[in-house]
């Protein structure tokens, strides 16, 4: 799975699609992602020590990593990720349409 936690991806099916959003957590094993106010679920919180108020609460739920693709913000659209060596010999992850880092 090429996308990691902090990178803006956007939505390509399902629910919510075309919602451009940034990733909270990657899970790769389970091969899901889970992203900032995509897939709301309203769970019941009951309080304990740590959250002293109990009630609904909103909670993110993971959504299939095949779902949604890499943002690549210098040509504003989705794109698809690659790998190049900088000058230092670092690898880095680059957009295949453009070649702007992401």
């Amino acid at each position: 799975m090429k996308i990691k936690k902090g990178d803006k991806v956007i939505v390509r099916s399902g629910k919510y699609r075309g919602h451009r959003s940034e990733v909270i957590r990657a899970m790769p094993s389970e091969g899901r992602l889970v992203l900032e106010g995509v897939n709301v679920a309203k769970r019941s919180q009951k309080p304990t020590r740590a959250t002293m108020q109990g009630g609904i609460i909103d909670k993110f739920m993971p959504v299939p990593a095949s779902a949604v693709s890499l943002w690549c913000s210098s040509h504003s659209g989705p794109a698809r990720a690659g790998s190049s060596l900088d000058k230092d010999g670092a690898k880095i992850r680059v957009c295949k349409q453009c070649g702007a880092e992401l």
